[in-house]
């Protein structure tokens, strides 16, 4: 009988011992793995600065040759009025395009997500959604808005206004609530965006925060990202 239990007890340690190794042996993996994956998003982390100085480095050296090419046209159409009528008519081009940095009156919109209770039915609502964002571009634009901006970022024919989770993304950036919305032109046209019954009215009552100011002078920055063209080609 003690023999037996000799056998058992010797059983449930071999038992115990195999558990104990094999956890172990898990372990040893998984921290493996564990620094495998730091040591690869540590690799990613450092491809992406080096991508973003170089970046950097680039447009600094663009922005240098732009104004040393403005510098220089300046220089060849001081004496020339056809000359000057065509670096009128680049600069009026670079506006509409939004490669150049503006200011002037206009006007800011302030779209910020509501702060709800047990209440509120659908939280959605509260929400500061793309399409909310779209719709007071929209309204800027048949104003007479000569240039917008969306929290830094310039609006230009390209630019695409969508959601990505709960987030907006602009010109592949993305942003979060609050949202400033810039626009540069007739205060008075621009401001009856805040006029009853309109978007900002209808927004106010889904419970979103909105605030409308005027100013005499707003500064928007230009577009910073690359235009290109797959498709459209002049015609010759």
């Amino acid at each position: 009988m003690n023999k037996k239990l000799e056998l058992v007890i010797l059983g449930i340690m071999g038992f115990i011992l195999v558990i104990a190794v094999s956890i172990q042996i898990k372990t040893v993996n998984y921290n493996g793995t564990t620094v495998n994956s730091n040591q690869a998003e540590s690799d990613l982390k450092s491809q992406v600065l080096r991508m973003k100085e170089k970046y950097e480095n680039q447009y600094a050296e663009l922005e240098k040759i732009e104004k040393e090419l403005e510098k220089a046209r300046e220089q060849a159409t001081s004496n020339n009025t056809e000359l000057t009528e065509l670096e009128n008519k680049i600069k009026q081009d670079n506006i509409l395009l939004g490669n150049t940095d503006v200011k002037g009156s206009g006007i800011t919109v302030t779209l910020t997500d509501g702060k709800g209770d047990d209440s509120v039915l659908d939280v959605e609502n509260l929400l500061v959604h793309a399409e909310n964002v779209l719709a007071i571009v929209n309204e800027m634009k048949n104003a007479g808005a000569e240039a917008i901006s969306i929290n830094g970022q310039r609006l230009v024919n390209t630019t695409a206004i969508s959601c990505d989770g709960n987030v907006i993304v602009v010109n592949g950036e993305k942003i979060s609530s609050p949202i400033e919305i810039k626009a540069i032109g007739l205060p008075e046209l621009l401001s009856t965006l805040d006029r009853p019954g309109g978007t900002l009215e209808y927004f106010l009552s889904l419970g979103k925060a909105v605030d409308v100011k005027k100013y005499s002078n707003i500064d928007i920055p230009k577009y910073t990202g690359v235009t290109s063209f797959k498709y459209a080609k002049t015609v010759e």
